[in-house]
């Protein structure tokens, strides 16, 4: 047999295993390393001071923001989806709040400088913006010990 008899099955090799020759992209920017993670903090608003914490993913290349943030006091999280965009170290977030997936429960909107996000976080009733909180958060170092409220301790019978 002749070699050029298998060179057109060794190019089919790679679309069979799914690899491909060229350019590797990288799954994230120096950006989005910086601000992808969990913050934590206070929410100010009618109801008095509320813990919340946020978990955060946003990707720079698409100009998107999505996660989830949970109230601490009520254990209630939203899922959260929106608009992200870089501005100096930082950037800034426009998403909206879901309950269950598909009801529109809320509004987030503020800034990302280092490690601190600040903005404003209202509630959505009968498609109006209603209840606002002033929100302060501050990222949390990956391994730490999350805060929030303590689990009551066992009691022996």
């Amino acid at each position: 047999m002749r070699f050029s008899a298998f060179l057109p099955a060794a190019a089919l090799l790679p679309a069979l295993t799914g690899c491909a020759f060229g350019a590797f992209i990288s799954p994230s920017t120096a950006l989005e390393k910086a601000l992808n993670g969990t913050y934590e903090g206070i929410g100010v608003g009618g109801t008095g001071r509320v813990p919340y914490r946020l978990v955060l993913s946003v990707q720079e290349r698409e100009g998107r923001a999505s996660g989830v943030i949970t109230n601490l006091e009520s254990r209630k999280a939203y899922a959260l989806s929106g608009k992200f965009q870089r501005s100096g170290e930082g950037g800034t977030l426009d998403v909206n709040l879901y309950e269950n997936g598909d009801r529109l429960r809320g509004t987030l909107r503020g800034q990302i400088v280092g490690t601190k996000f600040s903005g404003t976080l209202r509630t959505v009733l009968l498609g109006k913006e209603l209840l606002g909180y002033t929100v302060n958060l501050d990222k949390r170092e990956e391994g730490a010990a999350p805060n929030g409220p303590a689990a009551p301790a066992p009691t022996a019978p």
